[in-house]
């Protein structure tokens, strides 16, 4: 098994492909349907959007918006992550550190991407439809990522109006 690459302090890329796995003599089968995408994000997925003020001392005049959508499981829980990065053809899975003791590190599989998420996952979540809460997120997320596509945070309405947005996420 190839050992993921570290790539920071707290953060390691995996370039391992999903395989077929080999578990207690049985053979896993190596893909994951659309309908697992689905559940799998409603339990432990995420549509995340984070609103980074400028930074004068670089001499940045506008904000920064990072969509992120992400899966994040317990380290034992890698093979399945390759199996979704397989399932997408695309995103990075990192390795995370957890600090809290009564947590287990853990490995997060994430698209950050605007031209894949507005092209491969905003389509396939409107075709394939969350069923829990998430969806609400989700809607968020979309409009949030046509903004910042759009260019929208680099003016003062733009960023109100995506603050207001990102204030209705996971709430």
């Amino acid at each position: 098994m190839n050992q993921p690459r570290k790539s920071g302090s707290q953060l390691r890329h995996s370039t391992r492909p999903a395989t077929v796995l080999r578990v207690r003599g049985r053979t896993k089968p190596g893909k994951v349907s659309a309908d697992y995408i689905v559940g799998l994000t409603d339990g432990e997925g995420s549509f995340s959007v984070f609103l980074n003020p400028p930074n004068k001392k670089h001499g940045s005049v506008n904000y920064r918006v990072q969509c992120r959508y992400y899966i994040k499981m317990r380290e034992d829980e890698l093979p399945l992550l390759e199996k979704v990065m397989d399932f997408w053809g695309c995103g990075k899975i990192y390795f995370q550190r957890e600090y809290r003791k009564n947590q287990r590190d853990n490995y997060r599989f994430e698209i950050f991407n605007y031209a894949v998420l507005k092209r491969v996952v905003m389509p396939f979540f409107k075709q394939h439809p969350l069923q829990s809460k998430r969806i609400k997120d989700f809607r968020l997320f979309c409009q949030i990522l046509d903004l910042a596509m759009k260019k929208a945070h680099h003016t003062r309405n733009g960023v109100q109006k995506i603050k207001k947005l990102k204030e209705q996420m996971h709430a």
